[in-house]
């Protein structure tokens, strides 16, 4: 009887690992979702502002101040002659840094 008692609690440890395990798989997903959807906003409003978008279009002024609020941190790093190529450089830059981060701790969470 102490084998089948062992046998019965490793499969308990082994489950509650594999569900702890699904769980901060799941978490990384979310972390990734989270990343990639910065970066898209960060990259589109780069986009509206090259392409010189309207911006008194409501959905491109939201996109617009969106991307500002991300790029916040980064937003005056470099500043080139151009507002353009100013604004492609520093929100660019901001978005290589959200997704260098936000892929290392998605890589972390998989561990």
């Amino acid at each position: 009887m102490a084998v089948a008692s062992r046998t019965e609690s490793g499969g308990v440890a082994a489950g509650a690992g594999r569900t702890a395990r699904r769980g901060m798989w799941g978490l990384a997903r979310l972390v990734g979702l989270i990343t990639s959807l910065v970066v898209a906003v960060l990259v589109i409003g780069i986009l509206l502002v090259v392409l010189g978008a309207n911006q008194s279009n409501d959905i491109v002024s939201a996109l617009l101040d969106a991307a500002r609020f991300l790029a916040g941190p980064l937003d005056d790093v470099f500043k080139l002659d151009s507002h353009k190529a100013t604004v492609a450089v520093n929100w660019g830059l901001a978005a290589l840094v959200y997704a260098l981060i936000g892929g290392l701790i998605a890589r972390l969470l998989r561990r």
